[in-house]
């Protein structure tokens, strides 16, 4: 078999989740001749309504700062890359895989962590605000493709991995205990190895293309990246091998240095911890006491490193925080006026926000805002605060 084939199913690892065994879906569905029960997930995600909207969301930047930057959209389409090149070397189901990394940033709002900040906040008297908790309520209520039912109907597996890629949640959000009532999850074990790879393969992405980016946008040099762990070593490759090649073309082929050797760390890492548990079925690899995908522990330091950098020259750079605090300010305002008017919201969202300033208001304003792209927020933002634009 080529390395860059697939593993067919009849060869798949004992630790990987088995699409014949799957716990079904929330609402029975008969299956399809073509496709798995995973692949059915990864195409509704893919034909959602919430990740065409990746595409206007804010990974650092707002959108319209530069087209060449990351968006929710282009990061998760990159992390799902990632993903299934760990399954592939892990021999456990890619299309899961790739369904979970696909799906992981459906519940981010517009403006990336300053709107989540925001809304949290605007949501703590009503249980605050969590990403991932409504990447699930995204997932099982707020798209309405189907006539059956709410929500996209995906596999217990994809629901799964979703509600828990980051470990066990001994105190879940409100909404993943709300479903897990309904359609319990197993909080308290760990994830399948497929849902693992998925969210290994985000810290993967977001670390090495927010370096990409930050160097783009010019909030910190190449000569100061240079000393970072892993980064300066793969930047002197490069230079070496392609001595007069320019800085952006330095950059690009640094981080792709990176990546696999990222990648081929985790590959490594995951492959002892695998033949020290020995599972002979993906339930022992969710009873097991810690995660068996993960990076060794240079490569962690290595990775905090970077993550510190990233933290104190980008994330928290002045021309960052000033968009962030504006970015903010639209989410406060839409947030106030439409939870003291819910009259203002279209239609299909009134009927859910019942009387003023409940807690049911709060929740549908919060849904309503949540799905928005950052041009839509802004320019909603506009609608409902001049005069001069009509409603």
């Amino acid at each position: 078999m080529p390395p860059d084939a697939p593993v067919p199913q009849d060869r798949l690892a004992p630790w990987a989740v088995r699409p014949e065994e799957s716990r079904g879906r929330l609402h029975p569905e008969p299956d399809d001749p073509t496709r798995t029960p995973y692949q059915r997930d990864r195409d509704r995600i893919v034909h959602s309504t919430a990740f065409r909207r990746l595409q206007y969301k804010t990974q650092v930047f707002i959108y319209h700062e530069g087209d060449s930057f990351r968006t929710r959209l282009t990061h998760s389409i990159e992390v799902a890359q990632i993903a299934r090149a760990l399954a592939r070397q892990l021999r456990v189901d890619e299309d899961l895989t790739e369904a979970l990394a696909l799906a992981h940033d459906l519940g981010h709002p517009p403006f990336g962590h300053a709107g989540e900040e925001a809304l949290n906040s605007l949501m703590r008297p009503y249980g605050g605000y969590d990403h991932n908790a409504q990447s699930l309520k995204a997932v099982t209520v707020l798209e309405r493709r189907y006539a059956g039912f709410d929500g996209l109907n995906l596999t217990w597996e994809t629901l799964e991995g979703l509600a828990k890629h980051n470990g066990p949640l001994r105190r879940p959000p409100a909404y993943i205990a709300e479903f897990d009532s309904r359609f319990p999850l197993d909080l308290g074990s760990h994830a399948s190895v497929e849902a693992q790879a998925a969210a290994i393969a985000d810290d993967i992405a977001y670390n090495n293309h927010d370096l990409d980016d930050g160097l783009r946008a010019g909030l910190f040099t190449l000569e100061e990246a240079a000393a970072l762990p892993l980064f300066g070593e793969a930047l002197a490759e490069a230079r070496a091998a392609a001595p007069d090649a320019p800085p952006d073309r330095l950059a690009s082929e640094a981080i792709r240095r990176v990546i696999n050797r990222m990648v081929n760390d985790v590959v490594a890492e995951a492959r002892r911890r695998l033949a020290a548990l020995n599972p002979r079925s993906a339930a022992e690899v969710r009873a097991a006491k810690a995660p068996v995908v993960a990076f060794s522990e240079p490569m962690q330091r290595a990775n905090k490193v970077v993550r510190e950098f990233l933290y104190g020259r980008m994330y928290r750079h002045w021309r960052v925080n000033r968009t962030a605090q504006k970015s903010k300010r639209v989410v406060q305002v839409l947030f106030t006026l439409l939870h003291g008017g819910p009259d203002m919201l279209p239609g299909e969202w009134q009927a859910r926000a019942a009387e003023p300033r409940t807690a049911a208001t709060a929740h549908a304003v919060c849904d309503y805002i949540a799905g928005m792209t950052d041009r839509f927020a802004l320019e909603e933002h506009r609608r409902l605060t001049d005069p001069t634009i009509p409603g």
